[in-house]
């Protein structure tokens, strides 16, 4: 069996280069909700340093709220906003040797992509128009992967390590108690069960079916490093392989 393990860097955190030995993917802030060209510049190089997987992880206009408010933008806004992004991430991965594989959309753009049609549209078409090779990740069974797959793209369906679940398979939003997972074995026993079994206990108690292809780790948890280690182990330990 194998997983890709992922991490969303270059957001300013200061374990980034520790994580890029771990983490199979990394997805790269385009500065729409942090970072900017030079912490572009330097995540690119350190990924292709450790042979990661390097994508693109475009936002909302939203340095304020790190990319975390929700948003109604004209669905062409959003199309020339994600172009941007993907663009200059892609021209600084070329630039210094590399070839960009992925996009994954960031905080609540990737929220809102995963229940609006229209919304998962734009970001698939702009995907799409960049370079039709390029991967898209989204939440498991959310209209992203849909969008993605009307296009033709290839899509890796993503679960989250430290995410509470909801009885519909999304994630419980940020604002509600369980949203986040802070205890540890309980985020290792739920990414096990997903990646396994393909199914993950919601907040009623009710298992909703998944489908794991990538795991999220977040970059800028207080204690990512540790866990992220931690969660290596454990695949190891049940024979899964770690690769993009």
């Amino acid at each position: 069996m194998k997983i890709d393990l992922n991490a969303d860097l270059g957001e300013g955190c200061t374990n980034d280069a520790a994580l890029l030995q771990l983490v199979s993917s990394a997805n790269i802030a385009c500065g729409f909700h942090a970072g900017d060209a030079q912490t572009m510049l330097s995540s690119v190089r350190e990924a292709l340093k450790n042979g990661v997987a390097i994508g693109a992880h475009p936002s909302f206009p939203d340095r304020e709220n790190f990319g975390r408010s929700a948003m109604t933008l004209p669905v062409d806004t959003v199309y020339a906003q994600t172009l941007y992004q993907i663009g200059a991430l892609a021209a600084i991965t070329r630039a210094e040797g590399g070839v960009m594989r992925h996009v994954k959309p960031h905080g609540m753009l990737y929220n809102q992509a995963a229940k609006d049609p229209q919304l998962a549209d734009a970001i698939a078409r702009a995907v799409y128009a960049c370079d039709p090779s390029l991967l898209l990740v989204g939440l498991a069974g959310s209209e992203l992967i849909r969008a993605g797959e009307h296009y033709g793209l290839l899509t890796r369906q993503e679960v989250f390590a430290d995410r509470g679940y909801q009885a519909d398979g999304s994630l419980v939003p940020r604002s509600q108690p369980g949203a986040l997972i802070e205890d540890e074995e309980q985020a290792l026993a739920q990414t096990l069960e997903m990646v396994q079994f393909g199914r993950v206990k919601s907040q009623t108690g009710a298992w909703a079916n998944v489908t794991a292809q990538t795991v999220c780790i977040h970059g800028d948890g207080e204690h990512a490093l540790a866990f992220a280690r931690r969660l290596r182990e454990a695949f190891n330990a049940c024979h899964i392989h770690i690769g993009a």
